[in-house]
């Protein structure tokens, strides 16, 4: 299976492409749309490469995601992958989240780990809040969740 063009867009939409190199929350340098490998002070790129660099990365992660969890959805899958574009193929495979897509626990409990991924270190980030929300929603082919800023932060509820 390979990502959709809608799967593709919204990694685009969510990692924004940056033709410099910059240290992204975690402090890791990262350059176009979220490329990390290699990546030192003072890279410059271009969008065409950016593009290749996404393309790549995004074709690792699909020929691990094909191995470990075959006969996904097309919506699931590129829910999957925009997930573990952000969050890394380590991170993933130790999750809760796998577990439960494992598990057959149904796409209720898996959309409530995807919705656990909202922190960097202890402070939840409203951006990594919306995109968990739009993975989520991916995920179930549906909007069922909605990202709202109440008193000044950032909320996730059922629509």
């Amino acid at each position: 299976m390979k990502t959709s063009n809608k799967g593709l867009q919204l990694i685009r939409d969510f990692e924004g492409c940056v033709l410099t190199a910059y240290k992204c929350p975690a402090g890791v340098w990262t350059i176009g749309y979220g490329h990390t490998r290699g990546v030192k002070p003072g890279d410059k790129i271009s969008r065409s490469l950016a593009e290749d660099y996404l393309l790549s990365d995004v074709r690792s992660v699909e020929r691990q995601l094909n191995t470990l969890l075959p006969g996904l959805e097309q919506q699931q899958f590129d829910a999957l992958v925009s997930f573990i574009f952000n969050l890394g193929w380590t991170k993933f495979t130790s999750s809760t989240l796998l577990k439960r897509i494992q598990a057959h626990s149904g796409d209720q409990a898996v959309c409530e780990q995807l919705l656990r991924w909202i922190y960097s270190g202890k402070t939840p980030l409203p951006g990594l809040m919306r995109r968990r929300v739009a993975e989520a929603n991916m995920w179930m082919g549906a909007p069922v969740y909605k990202f709202v800023m109440i008193d000044g932060k950032g909320k996730i509820i059922k629509v």
